[in-house]
């Protein structure tokens, strides 16, 4: 005769195997049916983790973003245009006497829009449109210099007189 009543352990079911919902007993065995720890098994042929990563990484996770080869490095240079100077005149420099100062050290100058007001551009680099634009409403632009510097040749003695 039973006293007691043994309690439903709905986490536990299985078909009286002991197995707990997850298939056969090998199923649940060792990291392979798993497919490792952690971001494991996430590659781009992977679909088991793809809920999971694209969850927390978004779409940008799998496949390859841009082109470029190994040698070639990313051009980050500074430009701004001078349509987007004459919108933001406040922003990026000061009036003086009807002339605006404006000071971008790190900038290239590029020449799309029109200048309406008197400027004067200290900058990095400019374009000939841009400089060509500049001069026509009356102002300049002074472009910083960048000084090259050359190595002296030197060369080896002994590979001297194996040229003679």
């Amino acid at each position: 005769m039973k006293l007691k009543k043994t309690k439903k352990v709905k986490g536990q079911r299985g078909k009286g195997f002991g197995t707990h919902g997850s298939g056969a007993r090998k199923n649940k065995r060792k990291s392979g049916n798993k497919g490792g720890i952690g971001m494991s098994g996430s590659g781009k042929r992977a679909d088991h983790k793809k809920t999971l990563v694209t969850k927390l990484y978004g779409n940008k996770y799998f496949g390859k973003q841009g082109i470029t080869s190994r040698g070639t490095k990313r051009d980050t240079r500074k430009r701004i245009n001078l349509r987007d100077i004459q919108n933001n005149l406040e922003k990026f420099g000061k009036e003086n006497k009807g002339t605006w100062i404006i000071e971008l050290k790190d900038f290239k100058i590029l020449g799309t829009g029109e200048v309406k007001n008197k400027l004067m551009i200290t900058c990095l680099e400019a374009s000939e449109s841009a400089i060509e634009k500049v001069k026509k409403a009356g102002g300049e632009i002074t472009v910083k210099e960048i000084k090259k510097i050359e190595t002296p040749v030197v060369e080896n003695p002994k590979h001297a007189k194996k040229k003679k």
